[in-house]
């Protein structure tokens, strides 16, 4: 274990600096075979800053479960070591992490301003709520739903045709700010409703019979911050009392087993759960906005990525929800609709048995508020890319999804209960 002595001497000295060229940082793969793989896992990350990918953090990682997890440049050759030295399967997902957030941005569109195929930053995004609501008013409205700890608006736009005691599907994208592709599907979302309405018959069906609330992007600051100053940043931007450490992580801050398992009580953890439920202006916005509309809602889906997967309440807990048999059936129809455009493998199943248990998630919160339909996607891919999905694959993995949503909207409006 020389190599964790090693390690000690180089952690205190960088543990707080953010470098923010991710220069020669690398992506690890491991699979830890037992606990004792597991336990080598835990002390490295004691000793240094390790961004775990995929669990979100180390406290959930078990025997036998694949773990993404970036170091920086100057340890990564000591972390192989370290590896090598213990025995465990490894594999670098990705050699140089500047060269892979340089190749994201390899879209052969060429569109000054916003556009469908390149991934736009919130200004852009602002802008377009407002433009795809003044050019489609039969369609599409926009509201402020409130505003974030940094002070920006929450854009909301409702998408369908007006009529009488419609219910609605409530969608939202980018909770964690790094995971780019997630508000792109959201965008992509209101573009298929505006321009295949009337032409697409299960669209049109859609919004005429059903309300869509599209949340482009959750944690606005959170995504302003990876476009300014650190592309891999995962919370909000508020400010922690008695820390240094900045943001929460808004999918652990609901009142769904806040704080119980999976979710941290440090300031400094990516999985922080915040001070209390709800504490995050965020999370408070869209959980009081549902809580207005609970009468309406009767499907919530929250966009997120990465690893391809489709997940139903619960993640808080191992017990299952009452319409399991239901929830899975969706989840494994919806899958296969996904699946047969470009033959993406989905997963699905219930989130704490499917991937991790993990409390104060948005999901599972609105499940308890009395939505049946209650679903996570986690987007493209599984890891080759990860969060630093190439521009190139947001048409591809949007028109995939939009099945999958699709099939979803219209079995929620064909079980309106």
């Amino acid at each position: 274990m020389w190599a964790l002595l090693v390690l000690v001497g180089v952690a205190s000295v960088s543990a707080h600096l953010q470098d923010l060229s991710f220069d020669g940082q690398k992506v690890f793969r491991v699979i830890p075979q037992n606990d004792e793989q597991v336990e080598i896992l835990n002390s490295l990350a004691s000793i240094m800053q390790v961004d775990f990918w995929q669990p979100d953090s180390v406290t959930l990682v078990r025997p036998k479960m694949q773990v993404d997890f970036r170091v920086e440049d100057e340890k990564s050759s000591v972390v192989e070591d370290l590896l090598k030295e213990s025995g465990m399967e490894y594999q670098v997902l990705i050699d140089n992490l500047q060269a892979a957030l340089d190749a994201q941005f390899d879209s052969k569109v060429r569109a000054d301003g916003h556009s469908y195929e390149k991934y736009n930053n919130w200004d852009t995004i602002a802008a377009w709520t407002a433009d795809i609501a003044a050019q489609n008013p039969d369609l599409v409205s926009r509201s402020v739903i409130g505003e974030t700890y940094e002070g920006r608006p929450m854009y909301l736009l409702k998408m369908g045709k007006s009529g009488p005691n419609k219910k609605a599907i409530f969608l939202d994208c980018g909770f964690h700010a790094r995971e780019w592709i997630s508000p792109a599907f959201c965008q992509w979302f209101v573009k298929e409703g505006v321009e295949t309405y009337g032409k697409d018959t299960l669209m049109t069906t859609l919004l005429d019979n059903l309300d869509f609330y599209v949340l482009p992007v959750v944690n606005i600051d959170g995504y302003v911050y990876t476009w300014t100053n650190d592309r891999m940043w995962r919370k909000t931007r508020s400010k922690n009392a008695s820390s240094s450490c900045y943001g929460t992580d808004p999918n652990r801050n609901f009142n769904a087993g806040w704080c119980s398992i999976g979710a941290s009580k440090s300031p400094c953890s990516s999985t922080y759960c915040g001070s209390a439920p709800e504490s995050e202006k965020e999370t408070k916005a869209l959980a009081d906005f549902i809580r207005e509309h609970l009468s309406t809602i009767k499907g919530y889906l929250t966009i997120h990525s990465y690893s391809q997967l489709l997940l139903f309440p619960y993640s808080y807990t191992y017990t299952l929800p009452p319409n399991y048999q239901e929830l899975n059936s969706i989840a494994s129809a919806a899958s296969k609709k996904l699946a047969s455009l470009y033959n993406t493998k989905y997963t699905y199943g219930p989130g704490a048995e499917t991937i991790y248990p993990a409390a104060g998630g948005s999901d599972d919160w609105a499940y308890d508020q009395g939505i049946k339909y209650s679903f996570t996607f986690e987007l493209r891919d599984t890891g080759t890319y990860g969060f630093l999905l190439p521009e190139s694959q947001i048409k591809p993995t949007c028109e995939e999804t939009l099945l999958a949503v699709k099939y979803i909207a219209n079995y929620v409006l064909e079980h309106l209960y």
